[in-house]
């Protein structure tokens, strides 16, 4: 049956917000001063040369080194955020009257357009 019949008490239109699972700190920015990376490498060599990828890219991070026999780097962090692209920003098509970029001296619309 319909539970418009039936009164079960206030139906709280704020339950929606109550959900759980959704990220409550957004704006953690990995890297940053407050939210340092944290990279294991597995010699003192390697942990200069990853300090000065991190001092070039003017990221934070807190560096150790792991010496057991058997123990893997765990830099994939790092790499992530050196891997980002810059946005990709690109020159404005030519208007349908104007000449074309190609150069051969006719309009855009009648050429390349």
């Amino acid at each position: 049956m319909s539970d418009k019949f039936f009164f079960k008490g206030r139906q709280d239109a704020r339950v929606n917000h109550v959900q759980s699972g959704y990220q409550t700190k957004a704006n953690q920015k990995a890297g940053s001063k407050k939210f340092p990376l944290s990279l294991v490498v597995t010699s003192e060599e390697r942990k200069q040369e990853i300090e000065a990828q991190l001092a070039e890219a003017k990221l934070y991070g807190q560096v150790s080194v792991d010496t057991r026999d058997g123990a893997e780097e765990s830099i994939a962090a790092l790499t992530v955020l050196l891997a980002k692209s810059d946005t990709v920003k690109v020159e404005k098509v030519p208007a349908r009257n104007e000449p074309c970029v190609c150069g051969s001296g006719k309009k855009y619309k009648k050429c390349c357009g």
